[in-house]
């Protein structure tokens, strides 16, 4: 990796990691520890909260342990790095002896699905440039909901919504994050959306077919 480039990609990081550059892997984990721990903290949810660290700092351990085998093949190293967590996150549920229904959820959509507390059913409009405190107390609360309304998801449609919302990947590279196909990835986020529209009690713009 040429010294020289101010902004080098993820790839060519790694590369250079591989090959003995430690301030590669510097780079590499300022640009993606914000994110990856947010996707950790979030699939765990609040009951596993406490291993969130563990999660995390075993993915970057894999990163570390895979660096001189690690070659791109169609996926982001982005991509890659939620793959390692998700796997890490999977065996910590089934380690603690909750269940983790990776397979059967594609046949949710056969009947109604309830939240388990009431939905909102009057929200403010959004805050102004300047609004006032109790709209702030408001809007805190309603993101507090949102946490308390993902837990209640499966993990598959909680993993899917929070790399196509939370982290902006496209359709494509979820399914690649996920190992699943383009529909499948697809079918968990519409299920995810309409579960959290009807927890939230609130209208959620709908997702686009997208095809990136």
């Amino acid at each position: 990796m040429p010294s020289t480039d101010a902004d080098p990609s993820d790839d060519l990081l790694m590369a250079a990691y591989a090959h003995g550059d430690a301030a590669a892997f510097e780079r590499l984990y300022a640009r993606h520890q914000a994110g990856l721990y947010r996707f950790v903290r979030r699939l765990l949810g609040s009951a596993l909260s406490a291993q969130a660290d563990e999660v995390f700092q075993d993915t970057w351990l894999r990163v570390v342990y895979a660096r001189e085998r690690w070659a791109p093949q169609g996926a982001s190293f982005r991509t890659w790095l939620f793959t390692l967590a998700h796997h890490r996150v999977i065996d910590l549920l089934r380690r603690s002896g909750r269940e983790v229904a990776i397979d059967a959820f594609e046949n949710e959509g056969d009947g109604p699905w309830e939240p388990d507390a009431t939905a909102w059913q009057h929200w403010p409009a959004p805050a102004s440039a300047a609004p006032h405190s109790d709209e702030l107390a408001f809007w805190r609360r309603a993101g507090e909901r949102l946490l308390q309304c993902l837990e209640q998801l499966p993990l598959p449609q909680r993993s899917a919504f929070l790399l196509h919302h939370d982290d902006g990947l496209a359709l494509a590279e979820v399914a690649s994050a996920l190992e699943v196909g383009f529909e499948t990835a697809k079918t968990r986020v519409r299920y995810a959306m309409s579960k959290l529209r009807t927890c939230m009690g609130a209208y959620l713009a709908p997702v686009r077919e997208e095809t990136r």
